[in-house]
This record gives structure tokens, C-alpha cells and sequence, in this order.
């Protein structure tokens, strides 16, 4: 019967009893199924992910490595000031992240013109060569096509909506923060 109470005692000390740890683990592990779920859709599926797909993806390739460093910090006790510092960054770059998405859904349903190389015409055909060894030498990804919706949202809507989740978690994290005594003040 006090085996629950029991069981969160112990997950409680495995986080060092900091919300924080817990914050900069959910970064991690959205992060990272985030990106896996990218990869997924390109490796497996097949869909060629268009040049601002890439570009969504570099708040991840930060955000990743900086959170798994944050729980270990968090958890061995390192100033506060730095894990704070580490949080902010994070919450400006899934900002970033999410100020990309909408940008993108917006260039997909034609809302705002997107970018000239993956939505405007192609390159000046007349600057010499064969045309036919110059057309097929091109293959283009438009960030204006949606490759895949599902209820009505595409990939540039979700990580629209996974990134300002993650700007959420980074702003508890940073809120845990201000909450908790420093180390000093607990001995």
C-alpha cells in the first residue's frame, strides 16, 4: 500500500529532487523523438525534406546536446546562473524554431512567398549547355508543397507546435529555477 509513495521517493531522488533535471530530460526526449520522427520521414518514407525543413531542424541539432548537458548539470548541482543560461538558450532557439514553422506552413498554403530556391523559378536555363542535361540535373524540393498532412497540418505545422511545447518546457525549467534554494542555503 506505500509502495507508490515508495516508488515516487525514488524517482524523486534519482532527479536529485529538481524539477529542472526533469525539465532538461523532457527537452531531450521530445528533442530527439523530434528529430528521429524528421529522419523517419526522410529515410523510410522518402520524403526529401526541402531546404527550410532543413533549416527547422538546426534549433534541434542545439537544443539536443545542450539539454542532456543541462540534466547532468542540474543534477550535480551546478550555479544556477548556467543552467539558466543553458535554458534561455534553448527557449530562444525552439522560439526561432517555431518563428521558422509558421513561416514555412505559411509559404505552403500560399499565405506569404517563400524563399526563391525552393519556391520561385527555377535557375537561368540560357547560360549554356544542353537544356535537357541541365533539366535533368535539377531536382528542386518546394518548401510551398506540403509533402504530408495529417488532420489538416503539415510537418512544418508540427514542429510548429512541438517547438513552442518545447519553449514551454525550457520556460518551467527556467522557472523551476528561480524556486529553488541555492546549494549553499540547503547545507
Amino acid at each position: 500500500m506505500h509502495q507508490p509513495l515508495a516508488m515516487k521517493r525514488t524517482w524523486d531522488h534519482r532527479l536529485g529532487g529538481r524539477p529542472a533535471v526533469l525539465a532538461a530530460l523532457a527537452l531531450f526526449v521530445v528533442g530527439l523523438g523530434t528529430l528521429l520522427g524528421a529522419w523517419y520521414f526522410q529515410y523510410v518514407v522518402g520524403l526529401a525534406p526541402c531546404p527550410l525543413c532543413l533549416d527547422q531542424r538546426i534549433p534541434y541539432y542545439v537544443t539536443i546536446p545542450l539539454s542532456l548537458l543541462l540534466a547532468l548539470a542540474a543534477r550535480a548541482g551546478i550555479p544556477r546562473r548556467l543552467v539558466a543560461a543553458g535554458f534561455a538558450v534553448i527557449l530562444v532557439a525552439m522560439l526561432c524554431s517555431a518563428a521558422l514553422g509558421v513561416y514555412h506552413a505559411g509559404v505552403e498554403w500560399r499565405f506569404w512567398p517563400g524563399p526563391a530556391d525552393c519556391t520561385g523559378p527555377l535557375a537561368d536555363l540560357s547560360s549554356g549547355g544542353s537544356l535537357l542535361d541541365q533539366l535533368n540535373g535539377v531536382h528542386v524540393v518546394r518548401c510551398d508543397e506540403a509533402a504530408w498532412r495529417f488532420l489538416g497540418i503539415s510537418l512544418a505545422g508540427y514542429n510548429t507546435l512541438i517547438s513552442l511545447a518545447m519553449a514551454t518546457i525550457a520556460g518551467y525549467g527556467l522557472l523551476a529555477l528561480r524556486g529553488r534554494p541555492a546549494r549553499s542555503q540547503l547545507a
